[in-house]
């Protein structure tokens, strides 16, 4: 069954209901639950350090400090743009800023003509995470989202040739459009998951999550042992082969199949010249 969570995002699930966005529910429901007036996914069944209530879904991506990239995570994304496979996790950083919701407007920066898709699966930790073993990380995720990291690709490729960093190509307003917030209950398996990603209603990327080169267990252990992981911090675990370039005037739909969709629309950002 497709269950609408806005005008443009859809969850789908056989088995439980669920009326408002996940980052909108009402007041009236109960701290302890997420759920309809039909049925209810209990999230206190297993007692978790972290908060699983509505309002905690609710502020996730509210209050994280950081979006870690992990690049190159599918051998053949890697091979695709003609990059070696890594041996050890490629990481960068996004500000959240460049966080866009659902149905929004994707900005093209001038003089760019295009930005590049990359439909990936966001792991959103749940609760502070410094220096953990791998065998207990998935204790650390608070849910996941489905996310897009846009790229000016002709920016990325003119810094890494000089030799220079690249967040301008990745960290612009608008250059990670998400989804609200997943319940980990809603998600059994992340490692079996496929994402896909359309340009004006034809496909161009589809993968599944199983072709991972780095799983999340090892990526939070990872990225935890280098970076402290606050709460509401989110994990992008790389793409699956098939980017390539949006330009002004298209339209983005992605989803995780069975479980959401979102919708965005690409436009023009003009110079505000002083």
């Amino acid at each position: 069954m497709t269950v609408s969570l806005s005008p443009n995002l859809y969850i789908h699930k056989t088995d439980t209901y669920i009326y408002a966005p996940i980052h909108k529910l009402s007041s009236s429901y109960s701290n302890n639950t997420l759920f309809s007036n039909r049925k209810t996914t209990n999230l206190t069944s297993k007692p978790r350090r972290m908060a699983t209530s509505a309002a905690a879904y609710q502020k996730l991506l509210t209050v994280g400090t950081k979006i870690i990239g992990v690049g190159r995570n599918y051998a053949a994304h890697a091979k695709e743009l003609g990059n070696a496979v890594p041996k050890e996790p490629v990481l960068f950083l996004k500000p959240t800023s460049s966080f866009l919701d659902n149905g929004g407007r994707i900005e093209v920066p001038e003089p760019l003509e295009a930005l590049d898709h990359e439909v990936e699966l966001a792991v959103v930790i749940g609760q502070r995470a410094r220096d953990v073993p791998e065998a207990k990380a998935m204790d650390y995720v608070g849910g996941y989202a489905l996310a897009l990291d846009m790229t000016a690709r002709e920016i990325q490729s003119t810094a890494k040739a000089a030799g220079l960093p690249w967040s301008i190509a990745k960290g612009q307003d608008t250059f990670t459009p998400i989804s609200p917030v997943v319940p980990t209950s809603m998600v059994p398996d992340p490692h079996n998951l496929e994402l896909w990603l359309k340009v004006d209603g034809e496909i161009r990327q589809k993968g599944s999550t199983s072709d991972m080169i780095f799983k999340i267990p090892f990526l939070i252990s990872h990225i935890s042992s280098i970076f402290t992981l606050l709460e509401g911090d989110v994990i992008l675990t790389g793409t699956p082969q098939g980017v390539g370039p949006v330009k002004v005037g298209q339209k983005i739909d992605a989803g995780i199949t069975g479980l959401l969709d979102m919708h965005f629309d690409v436009e023009r950002r003009h110079k505000v010249r002083h």
